[in-house]
């Protein structure tokens, strides 16, 4: 699930249509007079600002995201969608400010939790449980959770969803799209519909919590004989469409790992590489959220626990093909598919290159794939290729070149594998990237993606 409570507040969940359109009124307002003091301050000085550079100041950027965070729903799942895959096309002091979205929620008070509970149990819920905490352990976009004890003596996570936000996912999109428009605080060229449209189609999965819970035994059950990791049951008798209850997990946020040993670090980041690579090319399923806290590290098993399936995402077979054909190009594995055809197959070159720019962006993927062919482990605590990588991309950028329209099963499979290595440089892990591919390419040296 998502982040810990401790840095946010009770806040009630607004519910109806009207005032969750007013709250973002609420921001435009503010943004607009942000805008206009901040200019007459310059022209006073003699400077001549752009109306996108005043509508980025730290306090402009503070009260979107804060308004986000309250609404939770549609509203803060585009705010974290936007920060996590536009990163190197918004400006860095929204990308910065909107990655609180990533780790910070609200959470409802306890008399709305109540009802919500109420409108799911029914009066005396309480008689089901032994013990449950009123304040949440987690919260995020679409719900909260909380730690519960069964009359049996069942440790179990209840996740309670928002009330309201099924019903308020288009609107909310709506409005908040229009908001970020105006502002001006997305670039022009950038194109937000097809992450308005993805946004609206994960969002109405995701609020499906019966979805999830099948999700989540689907995952257990292809997952049962790998001992590297673990996956809660759920407790169908007190799951409904808007609660998934499930077995509580041990374990410390993933990131704490970053103090252990090198070969627990390398480990860890290997494990997390395999089971991706088997979402791709053997489940064409892909639990899609990139976030932390969706995993749990066991010290002292080794195992790692994995959290929140509301992102599952099914990919297409021609996806796992496409991908299969990239490698194989960029590695030199195949004479009859260029890099450059099996690049455009995925999407990766805008059709609007000039020869020097594809040239360009053909070299960046090269000199990626070069580095998984040295024969000795990634080093991802060596940023230098990761930094060189970035400085080509917003060089390309300031020549107005626009970001692939990739497809969409596309963007999700990308935005996993841009968590993964996220996690890996926090970690500074050194894996054998080129083992845990070869057996889904063709190679004569197979390895089981299980061992």
């Amino acid at each position: 699930m998502s982040a810990k409570t401790g840095k946010m507040q009770p806040r009630p969940v607004p519910t109806g249509r009207v005032s969750r359109a007013f709250r973002v009124g609420g921001v435009a307002a503010h943004l607009a007079g942000q805008v206009a003091v901040g200019g007459m301050q310059a022209v006073l000085r003699g400077a001549r600002p752009s109306l996108r550079e005043l509508a980025l100041t730290p306090a402009a950027l503070g009260k979107l995201t804060s308004e986000l965070a309250a609404m939770r729903g549609a509203a803060m799942k585009l705010g974290q969608l936007l920060s996590m895959d536009a990163g190197d096309i918004l400006p860095q002091e929204f990308a910065i400010i909107l990655s609180r979205l990533r780790a910070e929620a609200d959470f409802m008070p306890p008399r709305q939790l109540k009802q919500v509970l109420d409108q799911n149990w029914g009066e005396g819920w309480q008689r089901r449980f032994r013990r449950f905490d009123v304040r949440p352990i987690a919260a995020a976009s679409i719900g909260q959770v909380h730690r519960a004890i069964l009359p049996d003596g069942r440790d179990v996570a209840v996740k309670v969803q928002y009330p309201g936000i099924a019903q308020s996912i288009d609107s909310d999109l709506s409005n908040i799209a229009s908001l970020l428009r105006a502002s001006r605080l997305i670039p022009a060229s950038f194109d937000l519909d097809p992450y308005l449209q993805e946004v609206r189609r994960q969002l109405h999965e995701e609020v499906d919590y019966e979805r999830e819970g099948h999700q989540l035994g689907w995952f257990g059950e292809q997952l049962m004989a790998d001992p590297r990791f673990l996956v809660p049951e759920q407790c169908p008798h007190l799951s409904t469409d808007s609660i998934l209850v499930m077995r509580f997990m041990q374990g410390q946020p993933i990131e704490k790992a970053a103090s252990a040993a090198q070969s627990v670090r390398d480990g860890i980041v290997r494990d997390l590489f395999a089971l991706f690579l088997r979402e791709l090319f053997e489940f064409s399923v892909m639990q899609s959220d990139p976030n932390f806290a969706n995993y749990l590290w066991q010290e002292d098993t080794g195992c790692i626990v994995l959290l929140d399936f509301g992102a599952t995402r099914s990919l297409a077979d021609e996806t796992s093909m496409a991908y299969r054909e990239f490698l194989r190009a960029g590695l030199g594995l195949t004479s009859e598919v260029s890099l450059e055809t099996a690049a455009g197959q995925l999407g990766f070159l805008p059709t609007d290159l000039s020869a020097d720019q594809k040239t360009r962006i053909l070299a960046m993927m090269t000199r990626v794939f070069d580095a998984l062919t040295t024969g000795e482990a990634f080093d991802f605590a060596d940023t230098s290729l990761a930094q060189e990588i970035q400085a080509e991309g917003f060089a390309l950028m300031e020549e107005r070149v626009a970001p692939p329209a990739v497809p969409m099963d596309v963007l999700f499979v990308q935005r996993k594998l841009g968590g993964l290595v996220l996690l890996a440089t926090k970690l500074g892990a050194r894996v054998d990237l080129r083992s845990l591919l070869d057996p889904y390419l063709g190679q004569s040296s197979y390895h089981s993606a299980a061992e």
